[in-house]
């Protein structure tokens, strides 16, 4: 005999409608207000980029920028997002190219097995927008709450680094 929730008093959440901006694209969508922005971005945008790890926001996988502030989407509820501008790992290249930080992860081999990259790449782009010009010492203290469980960081460094230094040129030239 099968049971529905409603059958032991339970009643699905109503669905909220909310507007989220993901990666400059509007999405006009109804969510239930439990979901988080992990879920709407990967199971009903479906931008599966940002990975899931934890679910607990230690492990910094889920690391999204909300208005040009890092967060873990899964401690995020969607329905708080709205009307907020979020980026993904998917909306960081731009034109074909990929972002100077993407491109240095490659570089340096900072992507290992790959699963904790969006979410190091997204975390890295917020501290390099906030401040392109931290020491090596500020960047991995930023970074310790992204988890890896490949590497020892040395590359996920190295990557974050080369950016920044990148960043910091491009902006000295455009100044000039």
């Amino acid at each position: 005999m099968s049971r529905s929730n409603t059958s032991f008093g339970l009643q699905a959440s109503p669905k909220h409608p909310v507007t989220l901006n993901v990666n400059g694209d509007e999405h006009d969508l109804l969510i239930e207000p439990r979901k988080t922005l992990l879920a709407v971005l990967r199971d009903t945008i479906g931008l599966t980029g940002t990975k899931e790890g934890c679910s607990t926001g230690d492990c910094g996988a889920c690391t999204v920028i909300v208005d040009g502030k890092a967060v873990t989407s899964c401690m995020v509820l969607g329905v708080t997002a709205s009307g907020k501008e979020i980026t993904t790992i998917e909306g960081l290249a731009s034109d074909g190219e990929l972002h100077p930080i993407q491109q240095a992860f490659i570089n340096t081999g900072g992507y290992q097995c790959g699963f904790c990259t969006p979410g190091f790449i997204m975390a890295s782009k917020a501290l390099v927008d906030e401040n392109p010009n931290r020491t090596e010492e500020e960047f991995r203290f930023a970074l310790g709450g992204n988890i890896c469980r490949c590497t020892g960081y040395t590359k996920i460094l190295e990557a974050v680094l080369q950016a920044a230094e990148e960043i910091r040129t491009t902006h000295r030239e455009q100044a000039e």
